[in-house]
């Protein structure tokens, strides 16, 4: 047993030794591949725990919450909920995003009654800065949290100003909530002063009720809920916090795109199994007469598996764990400098730490570990399966390969493919989606043998059909083209690394750059008009009132004007809300003011307000034109025709276009959030402006040209892509180096080859043009086969995993530079790196490369 351990030992730190290259890059394809999908995880996990520790915050120690369907409804439901005998205490909240001037975003208010908030949430109780008490129920105080006061640069004693309608309300912080979540960004009121200041009279978000000793929870939310719904159709939900529910809409929010960067994360992962498959191939190939003579002198099939499994292994074991101290160090330092949203804004305001989870490092340990065991199986099962007497025979390469070379495996594989494209997504995830992507790798690396076979002895037919017997002849693309359609086995597992990584790249490539060419053109489409106008970059507590509306009708160079108000309500408990976008709009060509998709369906009988839903919101409420949406306006549920679907990049949590003249004649809310300006004729922009900012509210009004709203949209794009950006680089940076370590292991196994041609008068010359033009022309049919591979991969990213994981459609774009630089790069490498393995190849001699065959 000792022998066969050393043996063991022996063989894995030789081959180590011998291609030390080829061993670190599979190696640290599958460290990348583990650290990036480790690091995602971490981060993602440490956000969402925070972001839904801060949630809890908010609801304290409350038993029961009573929301409602519409950001805000009438407190007259008060009393009905504190007098009920259940009901220890009833604690009202007013809850609202408050609009800060100067473009920053809105900063979130909690606003209470301290004398019922102190047995529920005493932890949003404002400590006072000063031994003022009463600062506590001051109407024009509010408390900051440390992590909102470093935000907003403001200390104790000193004032901030928010945007109410067009006019500035300032406040004055009076302490801190001591309290509060680290980076947890809130502010503090007494509720009246709130209802008050913000022009929320009678206003309430939610209501926190504490239970008296020995009331089941449960049947008392069931019997609430009841009489509500009895009393109320359709106003108000009746939970609990940290329910399913809400659970659901917190992780509702970002769980596609979570999924989406961890599956892209796991593209390095599987390129290292396809590195790991093309070291321990190439390997079994060198050293096959060598497997061959242990098997002669009494080593049994099964220690030889073995011995070729735990080679393969060993590098997946050594890249796994270096890929989870990887992904530690990465989440770490990205937590800190970026924070926990990964740039696309879903846990905004919270500062996550990260935390060493034992169970997903062992699961992105065995994805490592396993990956680099699959990659290895097939050569080490033919290593156990060769024949000594045949393997022991120089030249045999090529006949060990013959099996891999089956068309009929690869053939299942792209038509289960096909089939998969077929099947819906599984719990709103693309999961057969992203199986098809794998199988159609898969077929198409395990296909290459027949397509190298086919092309390259078509090219060898044609070049001696076009040279005949001539004796002056080139003879390096002769003997280059002979090897080639001879030797198509080995030209698989060469061409296999190239199209793997240059795929995976052309379709996150076309991927990314049709989703940003898409959402580029459908910015250009929804923003026609020639100036924009709105009160404050964010929150909900700016406007504009219909006399400053007509003001700003009435302004010179103004020619037209539309407005839109928008809000969000509550169509299901376990999803986030739905925006609601009352706007101006012609219902007999709505086209002008949103990108349609498909034809607008007409209101065959009743005379139903119209609404159109957004594509993210057709699909996950499974709305249809033509069907009736009911929508909770007003302390009531109103019934809408649904007239069309329209294309929507900026909510993937679904959104629906009413008429603002329906809105107001519903709701009575004439006030308005942006306005949309046509100029006159002859009118400048840079005049229009100016008449603008002299109106009275004109020092409210941030006043944009739609060039200026494009470039921040594609910004922000960028900034929510730069993860995808970055795996994508990393999966080119892998591609190169997996294409230079293959070319270069089977260049340097051929030695005994390069010794045949130099005995038989072919140059040490001519043998370095003939691998230049070798590895040009491999890599240049791996780089036609893989771009036609990245295409189709490619299709099923942005019309079946983009449509089930974001709920939208987009255009096909091709991103024709990058493809051609990384192209070009891809060709280079491997010529170059033909080029040198051949010096080092042949430095050896031609008779020392072929005394093996004596």
């Amino acid at each position: 047993m000792t022998s066969l351990q050393t043996l063991s030992r022996w063989l894995l730190l030789g081959e180590w030794r011998a291609h030390p290259v080829r061993a670190l890059t599979a190696v640290a394809a599958i460290a990348v591949g583990v650290a990036l999908g480790f690091a995602i995880h971490l981060i993602n996990a440490a956000a969402f725990n925070e972001f839904s520790a801060a949630v809890q915050s908010l609801s304290g120690q409350a038993d029961v919450q009573v929301t409602g369907t519409e950001p805000l409804f009438d407190e007259d439901i008060y009393p009905r909920l504190a007098q009920r005998p259940e009901v220890a205490v009833a604690s009202p909240v007013l809850e609202f995003a408050a609009s800060l001037p100067g473009g920053t975003e809105p900063l979130k208010i909690v606003a209470l009654d301290v004398f019922q908030a102190g047995f529920i949430t005493p932890d949003l109780i404002g400590a006072p800065a000063t031994q003022e008490a009463t600062d506590t129920l001051a109407d024009d105080v509010l408390f900051l949290s440390p992590a909102a006061q470093r935000w907003l640069n403001v200390a104790p004693g000193g004032k901030l100003a928010f945007q109410v309608g067009t006019r500035q309300l300032e406040l004055r912080v009076a302490g801190s909530l001591q309290r509060a979540r680290v980076g947890q960004r809130l502010g503090v009121m007494d509720i009246g002063a709130a209802q008050w200041r913000f022009g929320r009279l009678g206003k309430l978000s939610r209501v926190d009720l504490k239970l008296r000793d020995g009331v089941d929870r449960n049947a008392f939310q069931a019997a609430l809920a009841a009489d509500l719904a009895r009393a109320y159709p359709g106003r108000f939900r009746v939970g609990q916090p940290n329910d399913a529910n809400q659970e659901s809409r917190n992780s509702n929010m970002s769980r596609a795109y979570r999924v989406n960067l961890s599956v892209l994360a796991l593209v390095a992962l599987f390129t290292g199994a396809f590195l790991v498959f093309s070291t321990q191939a190439l390997s079994v190939m060198r050293r096959r007469s060598q497997f061959a003579l242990l098997r002669v002198l009494g080593l049994e099939r099964r220690q030889l598996l073995r011995q070729v499994l735990i080679e393969g292994a060993s590098l997946g074991v050594i890249g796994s764990l270096l890929g989870i101290a990887g992904g530690y160090a990465i989440a770490a330092a990205a937590l800190k400098l970026f924070g926990g949203d990964l740039g696309a804004g879903y846990f905004a305001g919270v500062q996550p730490s990260v935390h060493f989870t034992p169970v997903a490092a062992v699961v992105y340990f065995a994805l490592g570990a396993g990956v680099a065991l699959v990659g290895c199986a097939t050569p080490a099962w033919e290593a156990a399966r060769a024949a000594p007497a045949v393997a022991l025979k120089s030249g045999a390469d090529e006949v060990a390969l013959r099996r891999l070379a089956r068309p009929w495996p690869a053939l299942a594989c792209l038509v289960l493919a096909g089939v998969l494209t077929r099947l819906p997504p599984v719990f709103e995830l693309p999961v057969f989606g992203y199986l098809s992507i794998a199988l159609l790798l898969i077929g198409g690396i395990a296909l290459m043998p027949r397509i190298a076979a086919a092309a390259f002895r078509f090219a060898h037919r044609r070049w001696s059909a076009a040279t005949g017997k001539d004796p002056a002849a080139p003879a390096v693309p002769t003997l280059t083209l002979a090897r080639l359609a001879n030797a198509s086995g080995q030209a698989g597992i060469a061409l296999g690394g190239v199209l793997s990584s240059f795929s995976l790249m052309v379709a996150m490539a076309i991927m990314v750059a049709s989703f940003r060419a898409s959402v580029d053109e459908w910015i250009l489409q929804v923003l026609p008009a020639d100036l924009y106008a709105r009160t404050a970059s964010g929150g909900s507590t700016a406007g504009l009132t219909p006399r400053e509306q007509a003001a700003l009708q009435a302004a010179p160079g103004i020619a037209r004007v539309e407005f839109l108000r928008l809000r969000s309500v509550s169509l299901a408990p376990d999803r986030p809300n739905v925006a609601l976008l009352a706007r101006d709009l012609d219902p007999a060509h709505p086209e002008r003011s949103m990108v349609l998709v498909g034809e607008q369906v007409p209101q065959r009988t009743g005379n139903l307000p119209r609404a159109w839903v957004s594509e993210a919101m057709a699909d996950l409420y499974r709305i249809q034109p033509g069907q009736t949406l009911p929508l909770p306006l007003a302390g009531r549920t109103v019934p809408f025709f649904v007239a069309g679907v329209w294309r929507d990049y900026a909510r993937s949590t679904g959104a629906v276009i009413v008429a603002r003249a329906d809105y107001v004649r519903l709701t009575g809310d004439a006030d308005v959030s942006d306005a949309a300006l046509w100029l006159a004729k002859d009118a400048r922009t840079g005049d229009a402006q100016a008449a603008l900012k002299r109106l009275p509210f004109g020092a409210a009004l941030d006043v944009t040209a739609p060039s200026e709203i494009r470039a921040l949209s594609l910004r922000i794009f960028d900034r929510s892509f730069a993860v995808t950006y970055l795996l994508e680089a990393i999966a080119i940076v892998i591609g190169l180096f997996g294409v230079a370590a293959t070319f270069s292991a089977q260049t340097l196994a051929r030695a005994k080859e390069f010794g045949m041609l130099r005995h038989i008068g072919v140059t040490r010359g001519q043998i370095l043009g003939i691998l230049a033009l070798e590895g040009g022309a491999l890599t240049g049919l791996g780089i036609a086969t893989g771009f036609a591979l990245g295409w189709a991969i490619s299709l099923i990213l942005v019309h079946i995993v983009n449509p089930q994981s974001f709920h939208w459609t987009m255009r096909m774009h091709f991103p024709w530079p990058l493809l051609g630089a990384v192209a070009g790069a891809l060709l280079a490498a491997s010529m170059l790196t033909a080029l040198a393995s051949g010096r080092q190849a042949l430095s050896g001699g031609p008779i020392r490369a072929v005394r093996e065959d004596w």
